[in-house]
């Protein structure tokens, strides 16, 4: 039967360039649609720059341009990135739109309607030299907690304690450095407190992975409570984004508007394409909606949106898939270390998008578990799968078909044949369940088979002897069929070396339902090779491309201004030097996770029981409830601050803090020894 389907990614934010990390999501999600257009689907997939909001405002400022102008340039920038990574939006629109602006107007109207909209004077923080109320993550200062330096306005990063902008010591703008004030203002809510029943139900539908329904249970609460706050939707001016209908100088927080531009982004294709828009998101709609998402945004996704949805008189999601963060040589990407890489610079020094391409396939199974990109072995899977194994069934068998039957084919028959039909189905369910790696295990396992069936067969050793002729034809054409049905198998991954081999075969695109029917007694094109190997050095220029200074920079006063450094993020000052002497008063200690719960009523914290070699474990409170499932905690092995001194907190005594990695690209990363490092062992 065929289907029809709606797909979107995740809104990249039009104030930086694209990099390898964002292309996990985007790469995977055109390897599934590719896959549904491939099994005869109607499938639309779109997506767009989200464009609003503060840090938008405040970059367009420094460069002297508008913010339309500079969101302009960068939709261009990311439409250029997206297209050479064979990225096949059908629509790549922009959040700043017309349609944008009424479909966000009207679910405001009907949430109003609805009696899902309230109003409430709250005290927030204002920056007086830049006459702007600042958002939590535009105020810095000190941890009232445990007085680190220079923490956000919501939560600190190194103890891991929340609390409110105006409980911040010593606070200052991140924008102007200048020291906010209080100041009241009137905002406007979405009742998402009274949205639990509904949101409770639709987290537990089959609509989210199980890990993250098990996510959202401990931010909704179980049957009888309600965990959930409401949701403030607004923004003071001066601000870049849309306006509230009847409420002067009071916006849309980006994360209203933001969702909405995939309806957006639909339309826009609709008008252009003549697709009935309300079919895909009326209430009773029979047509399919997936969200491909970071687990980083699932609160957004899972919860905010889909009571949106419902209580504006739409349709909710299908499903809504999310997917882990990308790692570079088992480490978060680092400028210092040339592996925070931006899509154009992987272009410009490896070139084709189809080795990425085919590693993170390698690597995706569907879960929300990270990926890492191991670049020596990115090299080796890549010249091994493709160069190697893949490739190499036709560059060995073509030239004989040329030389000697003038690129005519014989019909093919053979039992490897017979078995890659035979795992079509087991290949298109893992596709399917986005098990990318399960897909390509199978398909190089075929690919194997392949290979061993032309070493076995030795046309090189038939084309020798005059009496093999007719064996040497069938063997090589047996061999390309081999290669046309494991090229169905790779098209979704692999579109550039599909459509190759399509010319080279001379055959029509290439969909599932020709893994039933196979080549005849047809005339090929002369073979071209169709891959090279990558070189190492090309991924050590990249590295090394990719690489930035570590010089610290003078830290500016509290009066000067400390700009935005790029898309969302706000730059972190350069620590400032320590003495040896100072380090060495730290103690470090290898510590076993002997247990790990949820502590009732918090919400970034996980109470761990941690065996640094003592006479019985340490309790320590960590604020890394939102990257981990306690379950897989128990076992590992981590560091953590053995001489800090216990602090009583209102959930109990922590004798410690556990180390882990974050900044504004995601974490928390807890930090993990190398092998054959032992519970007590001090690092030093």
């Amino acid at each position: 039967m065929t289907r029809k389907i709606l797909v979107t990614s995740a809104l990249p934010y039009a104030n930086g360039s694209i990099h390898l990390g964002h292309l996990v999501e985007y790469i995977q999600t055109d390897i599934w649609v590719r896959f549904q257009k491939m099994q005869g689907h109607t499938v639309h997939y779109v997506c767009a720059d989200d464009t609003h909001g503060t840090p938008i405002m405040l970059r367009a400022e420094k460069e002297g341009i508008t913010p339309e102008a500079l969101i302009e340039k960068v939709h261009a920038e990311h439409s250029q990135d997206f297209a050479d990574f064979l990225v096949q939006f059908d629509n790549y629109y922009s959040t700043n739109s017309e349609e944008n602006r009424a479909l966000a107007s009207g679910i405001y109207k009907a949430l109003k309607a609805n009696g899902k909209i309230a109003t409430k004077t709250i005290e927030q923080y204002f920056d007086p030299v830049k006459t702007m109320f600042l958002p939590d993550r535009f105020i810095k200062g000190e941890c009232p907690k445990c007085h680190a330096k220079d923490q956000y306005g919501d939560n600190c990063e190194v103890c891991g304690a929340t609390y409110s902008p105006t409980d911040l010591i010593n606070p200052f703008s991140a924008v102007s450095g200048a020291t906010p004030v209080r100041k009241e203002t009137e905002h406007y809510f979405f009742k998402l407190s009274e949205c639990a029943d509904f949101l409770r139900d639709w987290t537990r539908s089959g609509t989210l992975q199980a890990e993250a329904a098990n996510k959202m249970s401990e931010w909704v609460g179980e049957a009888g409570e309600n965990k959930l706050s409401d949701w403030d939707i607004s923004r003071d001016a001066p601000y870049f984004g849309f306006e509230i209908p009847d409420a002067p100088g009071k916006y849309f927080y980006v994360w209203l508007d933001a969702p909405i531009g995939y309806m957006a982004s639909f339309k826009n294709l609709c008008s252009k394409a003549g697709i009935d828009f309300d079919e895909y998101w009326k209430k009773d709609s029979s047509t399919e909606l997936y969200h491909f998402i970071g687990k980083d945004i699932l609160y957004f996704h899972a919860l905010f949106w889909p009571a949106t949805l419902e209580y504006s008189g739409h349709r909710t999601p299908t499903q809504v898939f999310a997917h882990g963060f990308l790692t570079v040589n088992g480490e978060k990407m680092s400028k210092s270390r040339g592996t925070f890489i931006t899509a154009r610079s992987y272009l410009d020094h490896v070139q084709n998008p189809e080795y990425l391409r085919y590693y993170y396939a390698a690597k995706l199974n569907g879960s929300m578990e990270d990926i890492d990109l191991n670049l020596e072995d990115f090299v080796a899977r890549v010249n091994s799968d493709l160069v190697g194994k893949y490739i190499n069934i036709a560059s060995r068998t073509a030239g004989f078909v040329a030389k000697k039957f003038d690129n005519r084919l014989t019909l093919p028959s053979h039992s490897v044949i017979d078995d890659m039909r035979a795992a079509a189905p087991a290949i298109a369910e893992a596709y399917a369940a986005r098990d990318f790696a399960r897909a390509l295990r199978e398909i190089m396992k075929l690919t194997d088979a392949a290979n061993a069936y032309v070493a076995d067969t030795a046309p090189w050793v038939l084309a020798k002897d005059d009496s093999k002729t007719a064996e040497l034809h069938a063997i090589c054409s047996n061999a390309l069929e081999m290669f046309r049905l494991l090229t169905i198998f790779l098209k979704p991954v692999l579109p550039n070396i599909a459509q190759a081999v399509e010319t080279f075969l001379n055959v029509s695109p290439l969909q599932w339902a020709d893994v039933a029917t196979g080549l005849g007694a047809q005339q090929i094109q002369a073979y071209n090779h169709m891959i090279t190997r990558i070189e190492g050095k090309h991924i050590e220029a990249m590295v090394e491309a990719n690489k930035e200074s570590l010089q610290p920079e003078a830290k500016p006063a509290a009066t000067e201004t400390k700009p935005l450094s790029s898309a969302d993020e706000i730059a972190h000052d350069q620590a400032e030097y320590i003495s040896i002497d100072d380090f060495t008063k730290i103690d470090l200690r290898i510590a076993n996770i002997v247990s790990a719960e949820h502590v009732e009523g918090a919400e970034k914290l996980l109470k761990l029981m941690l065996d640094i070699g003592e006479e019985k474990p340490r309790q320590v409170f960590a604020g890394i409830k939102s990257a981990y499932d306690p379950a897989t905690l128990v076992g590992r092995l981590t560091v953590m601050v053995a001489n800090l001194a216990p602090r009583k907190m209102k959930f109990g005594m922590s004798e410690g803090m556990v180390l882990a990695a974050s900044d504004e690209r995601g974490g928390p990363y807890i930090l993990a020894p190398d092998s054959g490092a032992q519970a007590g062992m001090r690092v030093k």
